[in-house]
């Protein structure tokens, strides 16, 4: 029985992936997994039972993940589960900062008397905006909102900018050949109308747009961050509204600093709320971290590399190490020299760490958990795991 230990509310739809008679939720607390959305982590030791934390979102600043790497918990995420709802909440902003469409919602909303018709023909000229078609947008980061906000937005008529020197091949093929890619920042900066953020916060995205980057834009030039906070400089952003050196920022993440800014609107942090991208969520990270424990696969991690392998063996042993020379060499000869033969073996390596799948011949129970100790046992091994095949289900 695996034991899984959530924070949060969880939609339904993913915790029904977790079979009653293979998983106990909350039962334990020396859980295998732990899935989340919102929990801060750093405040909360880590049980050594832990193997991985799926979170049901992008961002993972709520999880300690270099603490969880030095101990061989992979840490999973849900990238592009979210997508569709952060990219629609960015459109309509773009099309709330041309037409001033709640500043007439609420004029109206205050009107009385028998003569509101000839009043609102007399007064709408106030509430005249102007259109996206025919604009340029810039769009940094062409992830899976990315893309998603530049095709969209081209649709729309929009002359649309992309840059992103990390794009991967999968998102490459999904952005219209239409969406021209810069290829310097600064091509994108000074040349466009609207610039929207859709990059993680890393250490080296970090005030990715500050006060150099936003002397770059146009002065009529909009602003929208639906990333994360810190990848924005708050107070650069302040400084050139009020200088009119930027037209307006728009973001959806809370900062004492922005309140009561004219020409800044913000946004109780939206982009995933909806019930779609909940589901979705909840389903990728239940489902991610169900085939982790059940066959060791690793797919959307943020700590550890995609390591995917059939299991059709008995037995399969996982093992996280320190990515050094020769440790596929030590782990095959500790194994031949058990007596036992490998079947098929992967290995994968991410920066300092690497992480292994060995699928082996072998029935003897005893003699496998003998190797996997031995295993446990050599330096720059953190983590071993051993993990019988039952028809694919994957029971320990």
């Amino acid at each position: 029985m695996h034991q899984i230990k959530t924070f949060n509310a969880i939609a339904p739809e993913g915790m029904e992936r977790f079979e009653t008679d293979k998983y106990a939720i909350n039962e334990s607390s020396q859980p295998e997994g732990i899935l989340l959305r919102s929990r801060n982590l750093h405040d909360y030791e880590l049980p050594e039972s832990v193997l991985a934390i799926a979170r049901a979102g992008a961002g993972t600043n709520n999880i300690p993940i270099t603490d969880c790497t030095e101990k061989g918990i992979v840490v999973f995420n849900t990238p592009g589960a979210n997508a569709n709802a952060v990219k629609e909440l960015v459109l309509t902003s773009l099309l709330l900062s041309v037409r001033p469409i709640i500043q007439g919602v609420e004029w109206v909303s205050h009107l009385a008397g028998k003569n509101v018709e000839e009043e609102v023909e007399a007064n709408k000229k106030q509430f005249a905006g102007s259109e996206l078609e025919g604009k340029r947008l810039g769009v940094i980061g062409l992830g899976a909102i990315g893309a998603m906000v530049a095709n969209d937005a081209y649709r729309l008529g929009m002359e649309v900018v992309g840059y992103d020197p990390y794009v991967s091949v999968d998102t490459a093929w999904s952005i219209s050949r239409r969406v021209h890619r810069a290829q310097e920042l600064s091509e994108l900066l000074t040349t466009c109308d609207f610039i929207t953020v859709h990059v993680p916060l890393q250490e080296k995205t970090y005030h990715l747009i500050g006060a150099r980057e936003i002397a770059m834009m146009k002065t009529t030039a909009k602003l929208f961050n639906f990333a994360r906070g810190g990848i924005v400089d708050n107070k650069a952003v302040i400084a050139a509204l009020d200088a009119a050196e930027l037209a307006g920022y728009t973001t959806d993440f809370i900062d004492a600093d922005l309140l009561k800014q004219k020409k800044v609107r913000i946004l109780p942090h939206l982009g995933a709320s909806t019930k779609e991208a909940e589901t979705n969520c909840a389903k990728m990270a239940a489902g991610t971290l169900k085939k982790f424990l059940e066959k060791g696969t690793i797919k959307n991690s943020v700590n550890f590399p995609t390591v995917e392998m059939a299991f059709h063996s008995p037995y399969r042993i996982t093992i996280v190490n320190r990515n050094v020379p020769n440790m596929l060499g030590q782990i095959s000869s500790i194994i031949a020299d058990s007596k036992i033969n490998i079947e098929n073996m992967i290995n994968r390596g991410r920066d300092q760490y690497a992480y292994t799948l060995v699928d082996i011949a072998e029935n003897q129970l005893d003699k496998i958990q003998q190797v996997a100790a031995q295993l446990r046992q050599t330096e720059n091994i953190i983590r071993v795991r051993v993990i019988k095949n039952e028809n694919g289900e994957g029971v320990y």
